[in-house]
């Protein structure tokens, strides 16, 4: 079978690698916790630098976790992480979410966190997610919507970041709308029992709009996502500096507000 590559837009970036150290189980994976239990065993796709990871395996100690990324460079911060917390029930390996090498029914739980808006093939991976699902257990899925973010006040440069994000991460072969099609997906990949939810992350307390603005800006000039934009001549330097300016001038103001909607799937087996 051919394999497919994941294409990450953000890449490994600092600016990037801090958002996703902010996430957890609580804030980002709560419409799955409910159905983790003892003894389970799970695997983690596309789990960045693991701190989603760490929750879900004290959630379900004594089973054990595999966490699997593209890049074996965030694995290590990943098990860094682990070790920090004493975490000795986790597997680390590198994967491509298209072709898993794992045998099938080998988990309880298959759980994808921002993983389905970057690659190729989501329904093909969700496929694969399936393929390695023990029956009876959850494949559970959840990815933001970047048309449907939106923030107050009004901020032209802001704009121009929502629509040229959008170019770009469509030219890298993924779906940048994905939660919205979550469900969709999951119907073409053969699952019928599914439960699909919506959630928000919302930054609007001074130090929250400071530190999602200001990694925005660091990841408009300084990360994979602006070497894409540039190369794929979908901006220039000169622009990309105007919407980083255009993300520090939003998260300067009092009434600064910005809502991050998701689309969930927990799709049983």
């Amino acid at each position: 079978m051919e394999k497919r590559s994941a294409v990450y837009t953000h890449g490994h970036h600092e600016s990037v690698l801090r958002s996703h150290r902010w996430r957890t189980a609580a804030n980002s994976a709560a419409y799955l916790v409910g159905e983790l239990r003892p003894g389970m065993t799970v695997l983690d796709v596309g789990c960045g630098p693991g701190t989603i990871t760490a929750d879900l395996a004290a959630l379900v100690a004594p089973g054990r976790v595999t966490a699997v990324d593209t890049s074996r460079e965030v694995l290590d911060r990943a098990a860094e992480v682990a070790a920090e917390r004493g975490l000795d029930g986790i597997d680390f390996a590198t994967a491509d979410v298209h072709a898993l090498d794992f045998p099938d029914d080998s988990f309880d739980i298959v759980h994808a966190h921002q993983v389905l808006q970057h690659v190729t093939d989501p329904v093909r991976a969700l496929r694969e997610m399936r393929r390695v699902c023990r029956p009876g257990g959850i494949v559970a899925a959840r990815d933001s919507d970047y048309a449907a973010m939106t923030w107050y006040p009004e901020a032209p440069g802001m704009d121009a970041w929502q629509e040229l994000y959008g170019r770009v991460a469509r030219a890298n072969g993924g779906e940048p709308d994905a939660g919205r099609r979550l469900l969709s997906w999951a119907r073409k990949a053969g699952f019928t029992d599914i439960v699909p939810t919506a959630a928000a992350w919302c930054f609007a307390t001074p130090e929250s709009r400071a530190w999602w603005s200001g990694l925005w800006a660091e990841r408009t000039i300084g990360s994979a996502y602006a070497e894409s934009a540039v190369a794929g001549g979908h901006a220039d330097a000169g622009e990309l500096a105007a919407i980083s300016s255009a993300w520090r001038a939003w998260g300067e103001r009092d009434d600064a507000w910005f809502m991050v909607p998701h689309g969930e799937i927990l799709c049983r087996v």
